[in-house]
């Protein structure tokens, strides 16, 4: 895959949260800034709302338990009652393009985590896409979250 640049990941972990313990609820909020292409990594008990923009191109991503087993489940907005059916497509476009980057970005960012509970690397990983236009709301599945790596 590899289509992250780790020099542009930053990383950020916020209080009750470190790179290798799995204390629940563990979440994620991966932003960007356009003009630099830099991304923006925040792991923690809460998801970063501080760090998002009017935008809202920001991906947001919890562990989850279901059916006992642990999935990594995600979170974007496409469109909501201010955004224009062409405004709409564009941004589940982009999404579509740039979600296997936004992976790459969450399994290297926490890769210390993986590194210590091996056994989350084969946890799946579903996108769910928010809209208000029916033909752009869905969960997706993205395989397993070391195909990322």
């Amino acid at each position: 895959m590899k289509m992250l640049d780790p020099k542009k990941l930053y990383v950020q972990y916020r209080p009750n949260a470190n790179p290798a313990d799995p204390k629940y609820p563990r979440r994620y909020t991966l932003t960007h800034s356009d003009t630099t292409a830099q991304l923006f990594l925040v792991a923690g008990p809460e998801f970063a709302y501080d760090t998002t923009n009017e935008m809202r191109d920001e991906v947001f991503a919890e562990w989850k338990t279901f059916n006992r087993e642990k999935i990594l489940y995600g979170y974007v907005l496409i469109a909501d009652e201010n955004t224009s059916k062409s405004q709409a497509k564009t941004r589940n476009e982009i999404f579509m393009r740039e979600l296997p980057r936004v992976l790459e970005a969450f399994f290297y960012g926490d890769r210390f985590f993986f590194q210590a509970h091996p056994e989350y690397k084969d946890a799946p990983v579903y996108i769910q896409f928010e809209s208000v236009y029916p033909e752009y709301r869905q969960v997706k599945s993205y395989g397993p979250i070391s195909k990322y790596q």
